[in-house]
């Protein structure tokens, strides 16, 4: 009987057709026993077991202004079940909704457009708060504050240091370079300068700079002081399954959100396997984690551990909104092959956008990627991307090319898996 596989793409999900005789290795996060999914009620206790109640009726002779950043369109973060509660709290604490600004952590993205908040945020909260967009390049918001230990100079969003307690709202899951997402990460480099932002992505290049590493991690060592020198206060952070529904969630100080948070994840996005693969196909996850490119990238980072020396991956990634860097664009104009990218980039000054073609580029030197995307011909082979165009007949096609004794992997949500090789298993 053909095997059917679902694979997430853009909006939606499409179905392929594998023959009986190839086999198939289906590779999700792992499942965890859980009783309900987490609602407001549960997110409301959380929040008001904390010391912000505290913090706030006793910490301050008059009432003190409330900075909460939420991640902009390419995080799957649902505020529309995490704000609510938090909301509710701060309004028991008699917070006056003119005394709070929701922030939307941009980081190098483009600033995202008023018609666009409803992708990220309820009606009702948009109507009723005022919201700011952060820019990293609009110097004249951004405050200086001191260096980290490592060097890195950390501009903030102004409006943002002006606040008297700063909550950070997001999700933990593995992150492809700073080892997990959540705790300060959304203000740290979502609201802070380009320079900022810059200084700490090239700490990318320490071999420990890695997808699953936390402590050991000297770029998201550098987000914690980060976090730490512009001060914030509290992390409310959603651990994720598949279908983007809440299944865990943290409220705290950052380091303690994401001690817990961290371990949690890894249960779920390590995965056990006896070898690496001749062949890998994987799913960005839908969106927004296809938005663009910029964001697709991560997944087959992912993917490329799963794969062999020389092995292919294709990955499936909408990119509704094309490659989403011009910078990393303009940095592969005119190049023809990925040794050349590694050698413009380690030639030039960092910058987040080319640092994209850099990993990319450095994948390609171990293995073989092909993609199936909206983003057209042209485009793809300016980034030097081989195109697909049917995904059944080249899946089948590679197989006769390997052997169909070969076993393939499939990354439905390659983003939410880490792989760990279990040899003499």
């Amino acid at each position: 009987m053909d095997k059917k596989i679902i694979i997430p793409y853009g909006k939606q999900n499409f179905q392929i057709v594998i023959p009986p005789y190839v086999n198939v290795d289906l590779v999700l996060p792992q499942k965890i026993e859980l009783g309900n999914l987490i609602t407001e009620e549960v997110i409301y206790k959380k929040i008001i077991q904390s010391k912000l109640y505290e913090h706030i009726i006793s910490g301050f002779k008059i009432k003190p202004r409330i900075g909460i950043v939420v991640s902009d369109k390419t995080r799957p973060v649902p505020n529309n079940i995490l704000l609510p509660p938090l909301l509710r709290v701060l309004s028991e604490c008699r917070i006056e909704k003119s005394d709070i600004k929701i922030f939307i952590a941009s980081g190098t993205h483009s600033p995202m457009r008023k018609d666009e908040y409803i992708k990220i945020l309820p009606q009702n909260i948009i109507e009723a708060f005022e919201i700011i967009v952060h820019d990293c390049d609009d110097i004249n918001n951004l405050t200086e504050k001191q260096n980290t230990s490592r060097g890195t100079p950390v501009y903030i969003n102004r409006i943002f240091d002006e606040t008297d307690i700063k909550i950070v709202v997001g999700d933990i899951e593995p992150h492809h370079f700073a080892g997990f997402s959540g705790g300060v990460k959304g203000a740290a480099i979502g609201l802070t300068g380009r320079q900022t932002i810059n200084t700490n992505h090239k700490l990318l290049l320490d071999d420990h700079s890695t997808v699953g590493l936390y402590k050991e991690n000297p770029l998201r060592q550098d987000i914690e002081e980060i976090g730490k020198i512009i001060g914030i206060d509290y992390a409310l952070n959603a651990i994720l399954n598949e279908k983007k529904e809440i299944i865990q969630v943290y409220f705290g100080s950052p380091l303690e959100v994401m001690a817990d948070g961290v371990e949690y994840s890894k249960k779920l996005s390590i995965i056990s396997i006896t070898d690496r693969y001749d062949f890998v196909i994987a799913s960005a996850g839908g969106y927004p984690k296809d938005i663009n490119f910029y964001q697709s990238q991560k997944a087959l980072t992912h993917a490329s551990l799963f794969c062999k020396d020389s092995g292919m991956v294709f990955l499936c990634a909408e990119c509704s909104e094309g490659v989403g860097s011009d910078k990393y664009l303009q940095f592969v104009k005119g190049l023809r092959s990925h040794e050349s990218v590694i050698e413009k980039f380690r030639s030039s000054s960092f910058e987040v956008g080319p640092h994209k073609a850099f990993q990319v580029a450095k994948i390609a030197q171990r293995i073989n990627f092909k993609m199936l995307s909206s983003i057209n011909d042209e485009v793809l082979e300016s980034l030097m991307i081989n195109p697909i165009h049917s995904l059944e007949n080249e899946i089948l096609d590679y197989i006769n090319q390997i052997g169909t004794k070969s076993i393939i992997a499939l990354l439905p949500y390659a983003t939410a898996t880490i792989p760990t090789i279990q040899e003499g298993k």
